[in-house]
């Protein structure tokens, strides 16, 4: 590809639902721009951003692909994103390295779950967008309640650039109410003509609205405006880029990817209207050597700083890092710094369409490359000048919502497994692998069943590794209810040197979340001399290792040594162990043993509508609803603490309550008694 100058470049990430025609607009994007002779389909395999074989066979893209164009004398660097909500970590990293974003709207939908969910995150980040609003072509597309539906979420910042020309109930092109021209479609043909008279009454009000937008940037346009002067072309350029740019304007385009139709009207948007690397506010980091805040303009002439934010595993390749360039130019074999203290030298650089790489000598200030094979780059690093180190924060990702166990097909694949394991974390951050020892499970740790049904089929496309998944098992703890005081009389004798140890102990509940076990000693008179403390302590934690009643581990015990006894020849440490064993299991009649569970903290985010219907089942799962906070967008995050072993579908359960539009994230709060009714059947359960 050519050089570009920054103020060249626009980088833009496009977002929307699933199944709204994202791939299909950015395929229209490269056969539009010449950059391929042909449109592939999603049906036919044969799209550029979605080449992984889990992708072509679910038909719905599942990790972020970078699509780079040319148009005209600019480069458009695209970001296709996946518009699954399990995927939300892909968007969090995509939008994290990007000024503009593309909200892919289904004209036959409207503004549904997915889109609104999008659309309030983007103007969160206060991320300026484009909105296309595709399918036009299909019947009974209502674009009027369209716009409405966009204000209700965003106000009058939905402004439409484009104004769809709907003939005979057939979608025929669009009116371009920034250049007041009307474009119509036929077959593979366009043409450009003056707007029809007919049109002109339903236009006016529309060109008048963008006309107000303009003048309301700058105290001159107001001010000639208001005094009944036209602005000019070039004035109305000006302020509709400074509109978009603040945040004020979301320029709407009608159009149909399948057939080409306000997509050049989009890239020409993007072009004009949106940021540059350079714009907005400069990158902001943390110099490592005195954590000091620093930023970095998006200039060729600054020190390097670069972020990754995206990394892939190619089976021939290796690791392939996805890497934003901040500020300064990263070169083939310069050396640059890795994180705080890491330093490598850089490789040969590409760049990325889809799969396809293309070799390049540099990346300069606001583009994307990738570099490949480098051990030390993972998702999330920075790379910096060496004498000027930065290191960027990346975003908060979510973190996983549902566990599940794994295991190979193939026992034999057992050593296969961790080591594939290891490669998808490096491709996904939010990906959790946690080992459990107590109930002998591997566990995975994702956003839902989509996104763990993607990891099972990439492990078996990928590295030809089967594996079975089965549900979580909660990891329960065991305490005592009351205090309670037993002897642990430890007596062997088989010829020549016996065993003998007594111990009298007490024992007493403790909060145990503030602490597992502690031991204490009250011995007077030397019963137990010092030397065997350590020994009944030592009985105890292996005692306690496995509960009396489900063999789950023992906390929240507080145990007193007072007396005992010895004998000069047969004492032993082994015998004061054994003696510990037997004074706690001499004492459950006296300490009621029960049955601890982990209980969660959730962050429910939801919409009004469906508040009363989630905290009614948080109720049901025995939890505690703590509070409700406002959100914008009509969304309230309700914060609960539920049981572990009541949420273990809450991905699934969650989204029929809210017809998909609630999200939450867990955590680990504290463990809490089971309620009588319950231990027997988790004894039963763990027998």
């Amino acid at each position: 590809m050519n050089p570009y100058d920054v103020n060249q470049m626009r980088t833009v990430a496009v977002v929307g639902h699933t199944g709204t025609g994202k791939t299909s607009f950015l395929e229209s994007v490269l056969y539009l721009t010449g950059t391929k002779p042909e449109k592939g389909t999603i049906e036919a395999h044969s799209t550029t951003s979605d080449y992984l074989p889990e992708e072509q066979a679910k038909l719905s893209s599942f990790s972020t692909s970078l699509i780079p164009v040319e148009h005209g004398d600019f480069k458009i660097n695209f970001l296709d994103t996946p518009g699954n909500e399990e995927f939300v970590n892909e968007l969090y990293q995509a939008l994290s390295v990007v000024k503009g974003a593309v909200l892919v709207i289904d004209g036959t939908k409207g503004i549904d779950i997915g889109s609104e969910r999008v659309l309030n995150e983007l103007n969160t980040r206060n991320i300026p967008t484009v909105i296309y609003v595709n399918k036009m072509d299909q019947p009974n597309v209502k674009f009027e309640t369209i716009i409405d539906s966009l204000r209700d979420v965003i106000g009058y910042q939905a402004v439409p650039f484009l104004w769809p020309v709907v003939k005979d109930e057939t979608f025929k092109g669009y009116v371009n109410l920034v250049d007041m021209n009307e474009k119509l479609h036929a077959g593979n043909t366009s043409q450009i003509q003056d707007i029809e008279p007919a049109f002109m009454d339903a236009i006016q009000p529309l060109r008048q609205k963008i006309v107000e937008s303009v003048a309301e940037t700058s105290e001159a346009l107001f001010d000639k405006h208001f005094a009944g002067e036209a602005l000019t072309q070039e004035e109305i350029y000006e302020g509709l880029r400074k509109g978009v740019l603040d945040g004020d304007l979301k320029p709407v385009v009608f159009g149909s990817a399948s057939h080409d139709i306000g997509v050049n009207a989009s890239l020409d948007i993007i072009k004009n209207f949106m940021p540059a690397p350079n714009d907005l506010k400069p990158k902001a980091g943390v110099d490592p050597t005195d954590d000091s805040s620093v930023s970095r303009p998006t200039s060729d002439d600054e020190p390097l700083s670069a972020y990754v934010f995206k990394t892939t595993v190619d089976p021939f390749m290796g690791a392939v890092s996805l890497i934003k360039v901040f500020s300064g130019v990263l070169k083939t074999g310069m050396e640059v710094r890795v994180g705080d203290s890491g330093k490598i030298k850089v490789g040969n650089l590409f760049t990325l369409r889809g799969k396809e790489q293309l070799p390049v000598d540099s990346i300069k200030a606001g583009d994307i490359g990738a570099l490949a094979k480098v051990e030390e780059l993972t998702t999330g690093e920075t790379l910096s000048d060496i004498k000027a180190p930065i290191i960027y924060k990346g975003p908060s990702l979510q973190t996983p919502t549902m566990y599940v166990g794994i295991h190979p097909k193939n026992t034999s694949d057992d050593n296969k497994l961790s080591t594939v394991l290891a490669k998808l974390k490096l491709e996904d951050p939010s990906l959790e692998i946690v080992r459990n020892a107590e109930t002998a499970q591997l566990l995975i740790g994702c956003q839902g069943l989509t996104h763990i049904g993607f990891i099972v089929d990439k492990m078996k496309n990928l590295y030809k590794l089967e594996v079975d998944t089965s549900d979580q098992k909660i990891v329960y703890r065991e305490t005592i209810k009351k205090k309670g005081d037993a002897e642990g009389r430890h007596k062997k004798q088989s010829g020549g040197a016996g065993q003998f140890g007594v111990v009298k102990m007490r024992f007493e509940p403790m909060d145990p979340n503030e602490k597992a076990f502690e031991f204490t000693e009250e011995v007077h008179g030397g019963s137990v001399p010092k030397n065997y403390f350590p020994a009944v302590e030592k009985g105890l934690i292996e005692t306690f290792q496995k509960g009396p009643l489900a063999g789950f581990p023992v906390i929240g015990v507080r145990a007193v040594l007072y007396d005992g006894a010895y004998h000069d020849v047969d004492s032993n440490e082994i015998s004061f162990k054994m003696a510990a064993n037997l004074a706690f299991k001499n004492a459950l009649d006296q300490v009621k043993p029960t049955i601890l569970e982990p209980v969660m903290h959730l962050d429910v985010i939801v919409k009004d509508e469906y508040v009363g219907e989630v905290m009614g089942d948080a109720n049901k799962r025995r939890g505690r609803v703590l509070g409700m906070e406002p959100l914008e967008g009509g969304r309230q995050k309700i914060e609960a603490e539920i049981p572990e072993s009541e949420i273990v579908s809450y991905t699934v359960d969650l989204k029929a309550m809210t017809q998909g539009s609630g999200s939450f994230s867990r955590a680990f709060v504290r463990y809490e008694e089971v309620p009588d009714a319950l231990v027997e059947k988790i004894v039963q359960a763990h027998a």
